[in-house]
C-alpha cells in the first residue's frame, strides 16, 4: 500500500510539472485582449460543410451564412452530403448550397468528406482559387459578422486562424453544459492566451479558416485518424506555421444530450487523441528539442498525459483497494488518499469552470440558476472522461456520426440573449 501512495505522490507531482503553465494562460487572457485589425480588405471565401443525415439543421447553417455582413457575393457555400440516408443533399440545394455528394462505405469519417469536398472545390476553380476555406460542421450557426471578424485577422496575415466556440443547447442538461464549458474554457483560456503570446493556437472541430496556400500544399485535405482536427493542427505546427484566434467570431453548435452519445463520442476522441500521438509523438519531440518551439510543447501536453494518467493512477487505486478488502489488509489510508485526490480534482475543475462562467457569463445561453448548476456538473462531466480514457486504451474505435436535431435559429439565439441581460 505504502508503494501505491508513492507512485500517487509521483503522479501528482507529475500533474503539477505538466500543466501549472495554464495559469500562465489564464491570468494572461484574463487580463488582456488581442488587438484586432478594425479595417481590411476583402477576400473572396468557399464554406465547406461536411454533413452526415443533417435534414433538421444544415438550412439554418447555410441561412446564418446568407445573412453574414460580409459581401455575400464573396462567399460561395458548398456541401458534402456524405452517406446519407435522408433529404441532407435536397435541403441544402434549396437553401442555395452546391452539393456534392459522396457515397463510401468503405472509407468513413470527416476526413474523407473533408478530401473529397476539397479536391471537388480546387478542380471547379482552377485558375480562380478562393483566398481561403472556411470549414463548419452542419449543426453550427454563425453569428453576422462572424465571416467579416475572420476577414479582418486573415487580412492580417494569419494564414490558418480558428473562432470562438459556443453552443446552441449550453443549458439542456449536465452532459451539454460540460461539452459547452470546456469548450468556452477552450477559446477564452487556451487559444486566446495562445494568440497573445505568439504560440499556435489549435483547431477544435469546426470554425476553421485555411488560405489557399496552405491547401495547395496539404494537397487538399491529407487528415483521416478519428480526430482530424488535431491532426491537421499537429501536422501544421510542425510545418513551422502558426493557427491565430479571432474572439470576435462567435459559432454556436450543437452538443451531445444523452450518454451514450456523448459516451461515443468523448471514446472516439480519447482515442484519437492516442493516435495523433502515435504517429507524430516523435516529430513533436524532436521539434520540441532541436528547434526548442513552445506550441510542440503546448500540443504534447494537450494531446496526451492528463486523461490517460488518470486513468491509470485510477485503476491502480481502485484495484489496491479491491485487493486490500479481499485480504483483509488495512486500506484506510489509501482509501482515504484517493478520496481526498478526488475532491482536490473535483475543487480545481469546479475552479475552472466556475472563473470560465463569469468571465463568458454574457455569451453562455440559459437562465443564471442553470448557468450556475453547470459549474457544479462540470468537474463531474471531466471526471467521466477517467472511465472513457480507460476504454480507449483497450477498445478498437471506429468513426460515427452524431445526430443533430436542435434547430435554433439566430433570432431565437439573440431572443434568448436579451432576456438573459434585461433586454
Amino acid at each position: 500500500m505504502s508503494f501505491i501512495m508513492l507512485i500517487n505522490r509521483w503522479i501528482s507531482i507529475l500533474f503539477v510539472i505538466c500543466y501549472t503553465y495554464q495559469i500562465l494562460y489564464l491570468l494572461v487572457a484574463l487580463l488582456h485582449r488581442p488587438v484586432l485589425p478594425l479595417v481590411s480588405r476583402h477576400h473572396r471565401y468557399a464554406v465547406l460543410i461536411a454533413a452526415r443525415n443533417e435534414q433538421a439543421v444544415i438550412a439554418l447553417l447555410i441561412e446564418s451564412i446568407r445573412q453574414q455582413t460580409y459581401p455575400c457575393h464573396l462567399v460561395e457555400i458548398y456541401v458534402i452530403a456524405d452517406n446519407c440516408s435522408d433529404q441532407t443533399a435536397e435541403v441544402a440545394r434549396k437553401a442555395g448550397a452546391q452539393v456534392i455528394e459522396r457515397f463510401n462505405k468503405q472509407f468513413v469519417g470527416k476526413g474523407y468528406a473533408l478530401q473529397m469536398l476539397f479536391s471537388e472545390v480546387l478542380q471547379r476553380t482552377q485558375g480562380h482559387p478562393y483566398d481561403g476555406y472556411f470549414v463548419f460542421d452542419a449543426d453550427n450557426l454563425l453569428d453576422s459578422n462572424y465571416i467579416e471578424a475572420m476577414n479582418r485577422v486573415f487580412a492580417a496575415g494569419h494564414p490558418i486562424i480558428t473562432s470562438y466556440r459556443n453552443s446552441k443547447n449550453y443549458t439542456s442538461n449536465w452532459i451539454s453544459a460540460g461539452y459547452s464549458l470546456w469548450f468556452l474554457r477552450e477559446s477564452r483560456y487556451l487559444n486566446q492566451a495562445r494568440m497573445l503570446l505568439g504560440i499556435s493556437c489549435c483547431i477544435s472541430g469546426t470554425g476553421f479558416l485555411i488560405d489557399h496556400q496552405t491547401v495547395m500544399e496539404h494537397n487538399g485535405w491529407k487528415h483521416f485518424l478519428l480526430t482530424e482536427d488535431l491532426e491537421f493542427t499537429v501536422d501544421v505546427i510542425l510545418a513551422g506555421k502558426r493557427i491565430a484566434y479571432c474572439p470576435d467570431a462567435i459559432l454556436y453548435d450543437e452538443q451531445p444530450v444523452t450518454w451514450s452519445q456523448s459516451w461515443t463520442q468523448r471514446l472516439r476522441w480519447t482515442k484519437g487523441y492516442m493516435q495523433v500521438f502515435a504517429a507524430y509523438g516523435s516529430s513533436l519531440l524532436g521539434c520540441l528539442f532541436k528547434r526548442c518551439r513552445l506550441a510542440c510543447l503546448d500540443i504534447i501536453l494537450t494531446i496526451m498525459p492528463a486523461f490517460v494518467l488518470s486513468a491509470i493512477v485510477l485503476s491502480i487505486n481502485l484495484a489496491a483497494i479491491l485487493i486490500g478488502l479481499v485480504s483483509q489488509h488495512n486500506i484506510s489510508a489509501l482509501l482515504s488518499q484517493t478520496v481526498a485526490g478526488l475532491l482536490i480534482v473535483y475543487l480545481s475543475l469546479y475552479a475552472v469552470g466556475l472563473i470560465t462562467t463569469l468571465s463568458e457569463w454574457r455569451w453562455i445561453l440559459g437562465s443564471p440558476l442553470k448557468k450556475i448548476w453547470a459549474t457544479v456538473t462540470f468537474p463531474i462531466f471531466m471526471l467521466t472522461y477517467i472511465p472513457i480514457a480507460l476504454t480507449s486504451l483497450f477498445k478498437k474505435v471506429v468513426w460515427q456520426p452524431t445526430p443533430h436535431t436542435c434547430a435554433v435559429t439566430l433570432s431565437q439565439i439573440k431572443a434568448i440573449k436579451d432576456k438573459a441581460s434585461g433586454a
